[in-house]
């Protein structure tokens, strides 16, 4: 929890910027700029021990706080820029700041019993169970500014205020969680969204209407397996859905494994949805075995559709196995200076993440994959220009991680933007 993860105290009320390096073009638009991420409560991240053992917090936990900076301009032209942060008030955030203290076990990460333990123990206190933190994304659809992490549905916010206006599931017609990164879809303005679980139905894809008002479309997948998958993808007419092997397991759990884990011998695979599809509408394609969180972006190109993602042989989330030396595993993964390629687990460089393509053939049902960036810079958490989504694009932009500094430290630590 030290600079790139550091938590940060809710400063109240709007305050002034008074000190920007460069300039800001004349014809910027006025306007806010907007982002969330985790940020605990209570300071750092927590771990319990009991009879049952050791479950701890992950480095994506933390209630979500928004943090916004105000570009305005006054009478006479000149810019005036403030800052403002708050944490978002969660349902679970509203049960658990009035206490002063650490209320919820953390349940994702250590020994099987105490996990159990604590799904079991926050279950009955507070009747979730984890904690609904809100803290991946901002977006918007309709006029309207959502937050959202995939263990809950999206939560309204005023940008003025960054106050949150309740909880978006159109009356209870969207009763699974959702994807951390709707899409919305070309031409028809639809936002396509997805939710997974760890019981069935593990993967669920819901389209709703342009206006924000109607679930125009739901379906299961009928997946297996409960895949932790964090991004959909669009193209004018299908949805684009990723199926890596980072699973959920409840089985693993009770037999002493650990709750999530990225098992490399596991298949991968990219499904690609007619836009109200169901599941045996799916046309799958088998891809080498890795893992992605991320879609840079889709698009139709004659008889393919073209997926290009940040992709990795292993996923940095949530690391090693529980008792595995967790910085040592992380500095190898973070390692890109030894060769990476199919054998990379074994030494070094497995969690270099480059932006890849996958040419899937809607006639023939052929893959050709390739990367993009080749193996010299590692980089993650890309997007582009929205009005692009969908459609084919010609510039994108990513996080750049730092091979060195993260290999030091045995965390993700982004330098810069490419």
């Amino acid at each position: 929890m030290q600079k790139n993860f550091a938590p940060v105290e809710e400063i109240g009320e709007q305050t002034v910027v008074t000190c920007c390096e460069g300039n800001i073009p004349i014809n910027f638009p006025q306007g806010v700029f907007v982002r969330n991420g985790p940020n605990p409560l209570f300071g750092g991240l927590k771990s319990t021990e009991s009879i049952f053992g050791r479950s701890s917090q992950t480095w994506v936990e933390g209630e979500g706080m928004l943090h916004a900076i105000y570009f305005e301009k006054d009478s006479g032209g000149n810019w005036l820029l403030s800052y403002k942060n708050r944490y978002v008030e969660s349902d679970t955030f509203k049960l658990e700041k009035p206490q002063n203290k650490p209320s919820f076990l953390p349940a994702v990460e250590g020994d099987s019993w105490a996990i159990m333990a604590a799904y079991l123990l926050n279950t009955l206190r507070y009747g979730a169970v984890n904690k609904y933190m809100s803290n991946t994304n901002v977006f918007e659809h309709a006029g309207k500014t959502y937050v959202v992490a995939e263990n809950y549905v999206p939560q309204e916010v005023d940008i003025a205020t960054l106050e949150a206006r309740g909880n978006w599931n159109f009356d209870g017609d969207w009763d699974q969680p959702f994807t951390s990164h709707p899409k919305r879809a070309p031409v028809s303005g639809e936002l396509v969204t997805m939710g997974i679980n760890a019981s069935r139905p593990y993967y669920v894809v819901g389209v709703i209407s342009a206006d924000g008002k109607k679930l125009n479309h739901k379906a299961d997948l009928e997946f297996d397996r409960s895949v932790l998958s964090h991004e959909i993808g669009v193209t004018h007419r299908y949805n684009v859905i990723i199926d890596h092997p980072l699973v959920f397991d409840m089985k693993r759990l009770v037999s002493g494994g650990p709750l999530l884990k990225y098992d490399k011998e596991g298949y991968a695979r990219i499904g690609v949805m007619p836009r109200y599809g169901d599941a045996s509408s799916v046309r799958w394609f088998y891809i080498d075995s890795s893992c992605t969180f991320h879609i840079f972006n889709c698009f139709e190109d004659g008889d393919e559709v073209v997926v290009r993602g940040c992709r990795a042989l292993t996923s940095v989330f949530p690391g090693p196995d529980w008792g595995m030396n967790k910085f040592d595993w992380f500095s190898r993964g973070f390692n890109f200076r030894e060769p990476v390629d199919a054998n990379a687990n074994e030494h070094g460089g497995y969690l270099f993440t480059c932006v890849y393509e996958w040419r899937l053939n809607m006639e023939t049902r052929e893959v050709q994959e390739s990367s993009l960036t080749g193996t010299e810079i590692s980089v993650d958490f890309p997007f582009i220009n929205a009005d692009f989504t969908g459609l084919r694009n010609m510039y994108g932009y990513a996080q750049v991680i730092n091979s060195k500094s993260s290999s030091e430290c045995g965390n993700a630590m982004p330098v810069s933007t490419l």
